[in-house]
């Protein structure tokens, strides 16, 4: 694995966040594979235009608290705002072919889930 190639894989998946919190959805399109998937705490989508749609109706915003990159394996943590309420999360974004290809996010959902016993 070289620098460049773990410079560059980073470098993407930032230029992704940064199009999805420009609202910037053609751009962000660019940075996903077609088959891309995406597997979450709270449901999956797989196709990059099936994510992107989601995406252009939730309209979150994210920032970035630390980025890792190991080869074309890129970590994130950060804050994503989705609207009401802000949670801390961890996205680990795979990439092929400088595109990404799956993502995945963990976080804990207790704070958007109506559970009024609580």
């Amino acid at each position: 694995m070289s620098v460049a190639t773990t410079t560059n894989a980073k470098e993407t998946v930032l230029a992704f966040i940064k199009a999805l919190n420009d609202e910037d959805f053609t751009a962000a399109r660019q940075y996903l594979q077609d088959d891309f998937t995406f597997t979450g705490v709270l449901g999956s989508r797989n196709g990059a235009d099936t994510y992107l749609t989601d995406m252009s109706r939730m309209k979150f915003k994210y920032t970035v608290k630390k980025a890792f990159a190991d080869g074309q394996d890129v970590s994130l943590y950060y804050d994503v705002n989705m609207g009401d309420k802000t949670i801390f999360c961890s996205g680990w974004y795979e990439l092929a072919d400088n595109k990404i290809s799956k993502f995945r996010v963990i976080f804990d959902p207790r704070p958007l889930l109506d559970n009024p016993a609580q």
